[in-house]
């Protein structure tokens, strides 16, 4: 039940979180959102940035899962293929998208979060595990590109014609387009 809650909490505050601006959202407005004390807030996360770690340590086990994976396979096409079928299907769980609007939305406010920094290095690490020693500059940038093109298509693809599952499929066909370049 304390992790039910807990996650409650972290989806409530992510939400006011994009709404109002990370700094411009209290504890109060938080447990008042949730039906509860600021007390019964407490026991759960003493400050903000305490929900904020929480909310980035999803994020940060996936990549470092997949970051370990990439890390013990050889750096051949088909490796680079994996992997951007596993990364496209990081970011088709149903928290991924309130997370990353949350994170354009707030910015400024997270740039030096310990948390943001330690994904901003994990991702350009899993980007760096895309290609061999022998890969050419234009072979490096576009399998980097490839995992960036699947969230390209999350912000470029607003056509209300297109479900998510048309955006994904072309956001995928894009980035495997960008491998071997």
């Amino acid at each position: 039940m304390r992790e039910d809650t807990r996650t409650r909490i972290q989806e409530i505050a992510l939400k006011l979180f994009t709404e109002q601006g990370y700094e411009a959202t209290s504890l109060r407005e938080i447990a008042e959102e949730l039906g509860v004390t600021k007390a019964a807030l407490y026991y759960h996360f003493k400050t903000k940035d305490d929900i904020v770690a929480g909310i980035a340590e999803l994020r940060l086990a996936e990549i470092e899962e997949l970051l370990a994976w990439a890390k013990a396979q050889p750096k051949s096409h088909d490796m680079r293929v994996e992997l951007v079928e596993r990364y496209a299907e990081c970011l088709r769980k149903p928290n991924y998208l309130g997370i990353a609007r949350f994170l354009e939305r707030n910015q400024t406010a997270l740039r030096d979060h310990p948390k943001f920094i330690r994904i901003r290095e994990l991702m350009m690490e899993l980007t760096g595990e895309m290609s061999g020693p022998d890969a050419t500059p234009a072979q490096r940038i576009g399998n980097s590109l490839a995992l960036f093109a699947l969230h390209g298509g999350k912000w470029l693809a607003q056509d209300p014609t297109l479900s998510e599952d048309d955006i994904a499929k072309a956001s995928r066909e894009v980035a495997l387009r960008l491998l071997d370049f």
